[in-house]
């Protein structure tokens, strides 16, 4: 029986930063054969104003605007993965992770592209200005990530980050699916060094122990250089 595509759904304010990287190589590639399936969404087709507006000032004073809680709510009900009642979590979405790109959420690994991986469907809620009323995180998110101890103007590229690192995890999405088990961090372990032709350039060698043909020396040597 043929493994359903890994759906994804991204609500931001600025889809059109999406298709570009979609469209090309291994996520492109995977798409077409029906291996992954991203939908873009605009969060400000759930506005009810004539400017579409989807934040506002926070309470209590500050600098900045903050993303309001009810055009998440209504995009996660119309894409079915969220009570329009109680903002709780539906039956479609059991097998569904909701994920907020923050830069105050957990720092994004290996093992959590893994992990989320093996979910059914993922849904990305993208942050702007100061950041999303918290209540989407206590009620609608499952979790919220970051890829860095530092601050971006948008959570679109983490979005398109951890898409990429996810997808690879999938069967079928690389070519070759041994390529996953000797990639940086699959073991812990950063990847060994990469080598080809010429085997001289501006006065730089090849590493010796490349070129004798002996395998076992050579996965010595690779085994050693991931500690470094």
């Amino acid at each position: 029986m043929k493994k359903r595509p890994l759906r994804v759904d991204v609500i931001t304010i600025f889809p059109e930063a999406f298709p570009g990287y979609l469209e090309a190589s291994i996520l492109g590639r995977a798409q077409k054969k029906r291996l992954l399936d991203v939908r873009v969404h605009q969060l400000r087709r759930w506005t009810h104003d004539r400017h579409k507006t989807v934040d506002d000032k926070p309470f209590g004073g500050g600098p900045g605007m903050v993303m309001k809680v009810q055009p998440f709510h209504e995009a996660l009900v119309s894409l079915g993965l969220r009570s329009k009642k109680s903002g709780r979590k539906t039956s479609k979405a059991k097998k569904t992770r909701i994920i907020v790109t923050s830069a105050s959420g957990k720092l994004f690994t290996h093992a959590d592209a893994v992990r989320l991986s093996k979910y059914d469907r993922l849904a990305f809620l993208c942050g702007r200005y100061e950041g999303i009323d918290e209540r989407v995180l206590d009620r609608l998110a499952d979790e919220a990530l970051s890829i860095g101890p530092y601050v971006l103007t948008g959570g679109e590229l983490p979005a398109l980050v951890m898409l990429d690192a996810i997808a690879r995890q999938r069967p079928g999405v690389l070519g070759k699916q041994e390529s996953l088990a000797e990639e940086s961090w699959s073991d812990g372990g950063r990847e060994y060094p990469h080598y080809t032709r010429p085997e001289v350039y501006l006065g730089m060698k090849v590493p010796s122990v490349l070129m004798g043909g002996n395998h076992k020396k050579i996965a010595e040597w690779r085994k050693e250089q991931r500690k470094k």
